[in-house]
């Protein structure tokens, strides 16, 4: 019998100082976050939203918030599943020599999530619910895909480092029609030992077939955001 491991991905940024962040209680929205105000004011707030991976926590991902544009207002939110002491996760997966396994009622279940917590936060952020972007790393990754694909006019654009698109997912996407104006960043390492480089490569293929020409870059790195995948991605998000 082939013999499975159950590992936790926990990947560490650079600490920054003097960032102004609050805790929102859990009872106000459907999922606990921390949040860095616009820097900058306008008329119309983008709000970028941070999804970490399967171990982490939001405080991991916030840790970078201060790398983005001063005019979004930045969100980090933590997966409604407990792994242990700060460790959470969107879903289980096991980690097999034939690929991940993953528990796909939560995935699902945190798919539902997200989509609501996208419409809780209008009740407590100010921001234009026509400029949301999703910036997922590994399983938050995951989430992004999940999210947009499925419900495109939640979000306006996705950024995924190091993830995967959920096979699971695809015989609910969206048509060619309502997803023509997502935009989408990719990053990969081809180094990556945890969900290997060959499920970016796929994404892109599958987006473009689906309409959607993404922006990909690879990275000579394994599993993990690197300062040259942050400035790629804070370039994007400039962008657009």
């Amino acid at each position: 019998m082939m013999r499975k491991s159950f590992i936790f991905i926990t990947i560490g940024f650079i600490t920054i100082t003097r960032l102004d962040f609050n805790m929102t209680p859990t009872d106000t929205v459907s999922l606990h976050y921390l949040v860095r105000k616009p820097k900058v004011k306008k008329e119309k707030t983008p709000l970028l939203i941070l999804l970490h991976g399967v171990g982490s926590n939001e405080q991991n991902m916030f840790s970078m918030a201060n790398s983005f544009p001063a005019d979004f207002l930045v969100v980090s939110a933590r997966g409604p599943i407990t792994l242990g002491p700060n460790a959470f996760a969107w879903f289980q997966v096991e980690f097999t020599p034939d690929g991940p396994i993953i528990n796909k009622e939560q995935a699902e279940s945190s798919r539902k999530q997200l989509i609501q917590f996208i419409a809780d936060l209008k009740k407590t952020e100010d921001f234009d619910p026509s400029q949301v972007y999703l910036l997922g790393f590994s399983q938050g990754g995951i989430m992004s895909y999940s999210v947009a694909l499925t419900e495109p006019s939640a979000v306006k654009g996705i950024a995924v480092m190091s993830g995967r698109l959920l096979p699971e997912i695809k015989p609910i996407v969206a048509s060619e029609n309502n997803l023509e104006k997502l935009k989408v960043f990719i990053s990969h390492g081809t180094n990556d030992q945890v969900l290997r480089f060959q499920y970016a490569r796929d994404a892109v293929g599958y987006l473009k077939n689906k309409g959607i020409n993404p922006e990909f870059h690879s990275y000579q790195d394994g599993h993990a955001i690197n300062p040259e995948m942050l400035r790629d991605v804070v370039e994007w998000l400039g962008k657009h």
